[in-house]
């Protein structure tokens, strides 16, 4: 007796949205490099394509692979990470309304929250989201989101996706209103964690990272669970006009087609160097969530179909900072994350810049941090190059 089976994660990086072209049977979606479309008369466009802000060809297909990817009912690709996160606020939030954000989150996201949408009456509550007794505590009649970012950037928090679901349904529930619970997905990927399964409302993305995966574009993505959210994304993108061009969503849609062999690549890496890190003296700590010793190593293992390859970790100063990295051979000094190649920053002075001192202190970001994105290189080479810079070789 033949069973229906669904398509394994790894198919649908190859084969969700992405049909044979059906005018020349192309295997890979085309790069409609176009920026309008004929109409056969007027008012009677083709397949609903009138204008490239609006749809695109090449666009459509990797919102339809990222939805599939995400178990979501639509997604939508943007100019960046960042142009997702704007766009998710504006199509769900308003002035008086009350936010709860995870305290340990990308500083770009402290920057636009705190000094942009700040401005236009939303207030936001920082918290530590670990902690679902200070979560609940946080919301309040007029709070609308709970915008959790896990795997937290830099420190490595893991927050209970499932627990965190049902109090936003709680709160709903108390407010009268929609509590959306949404989830920044960039570090796991859904290769390792699907939060809207868990109940989340949206996952958010920078595609820059794990999604494209080879540090050469720059985009960002929604997915919403229902297709209600995803026809008012859809709105405010037209709107708004932040998307993703062509060229970059075919860069997007290649990189995926790997995204589960690479995360396998990442994640056994990963182990590696954090395990490495963890027992060499000249480190203090190493926040890694796949290592016994991180806080909520029980609720990854559990949430989480594996640990990924970011792993930051202390080394007690900030002049020990420099001299590591003046030492690395192999390991890039860069911003972002998520290529094939290992890159390593300062988050104090890189990726979190923007966060004040006492801020970035609160949340354990200390200028002596180091965040180290695990490439897929031999991890030999990793491991020698990482050796020789703690060692002073």
């Amino acid at each position: 007796m033949n069973e229906t089976r669904l398509p394994g994660f790894g198919t649908l990086c190859i084969h969700a949205g992405q049909e044979p072209e059906p005018v020349t049977g192309a295997v890979s979606v085309p790069i409609f490099q176009t920026s309008t479309y004929a109409q056969d008369a007027l008012g009677t466009p083709r397949a609903g394509f009138e204008y490239a802000r609006s749809k695109n060809p090449t666009r459509l297909a990797l919102e339809e692979l990222l939805a599939s990817l995400e178990g979501g009912a639509a997604g939508h690709a943007f100019a960046s990470g960042q142009a997702a996160t704007s766009t998710l606020a504006t199509a769900h939030l308003r002035s008086g309304d009350h936010v709860v954000v995870s305290r340990c989150s990308y500083g770009g996201t402290w920057r636009y929250f705190t000094k942009v949408l700040a401005n236009f009456g939303v207030a936001f509550s920082w918290v530590d989201t670990t902690d679902l007794d200070a979560v609940r505590a946080a919301i309040g009649p007029a709070t609308r989101m709970l915008f959790v970012e896990t795997p937290a950037n830099p420190t490595m928090e893991i927050s209970d996706l499932a627990a965190l679901a049902t109090l936003a349904g709680e709160a709903s529930a108390r407010a009268g209103a929609k509590v959306r619970l949404v989830i920044d997905n960039t570090f796991a990927t859904p290769f390792f964690q699907r939060p809207l399964a868990l109940g989340a409302d949206a996952v958010v993305h920078s595609t820059t990272k794990y999604l494209n995966g080879h540090s050469d574009s720059i985009g960002g993505a929604i997915v919403s669970a229902t297709a209600e959210d995803g026809a008012r994304i859809a709105f405010v993108q037209n709107a708004a006009g932040a998307i993703l061009s062509p060229f970059d969503s075919f860069l997007v849609t290649r990189g995926i087609k790997t995204l589960a062999v690479r995360m396998r690549a990442h994640d056994e890496n990963g182990r590696a160097v954090a395990a490495f890190l963890a027992v060499h003296p000249a480190v203090k700590r190493v926040f890694y969530p796949g290592l016994p010793s991180h806080p909520q190593h029980a609720l990854a293992s559990r949430q989480m179909s594996g640990f990924g390859g970011m792993v930051s970790f202390d080394l007690g100063s900030p002049e020990a900072v420099p001299a590591f990295f003046g030492r690395l051979k192999l390991c890039t000094i860069a911003e972002s994350l998520g290529g094939v190649e290992t890159l390593v920053g300062q988050p104090a002075t890189m990726s979190h810049g923007s966060v004040p001192p006492d801020e970035r202190a609160a949340r354990g970001i200390t200028d002596g941090l180091v965040r180290l994105s695990v490439g897929i290189e031999d991890v030999d080479d990793l491991l020698a190059d990482v050796a020789r810079a703690l060692e002073g070789e």
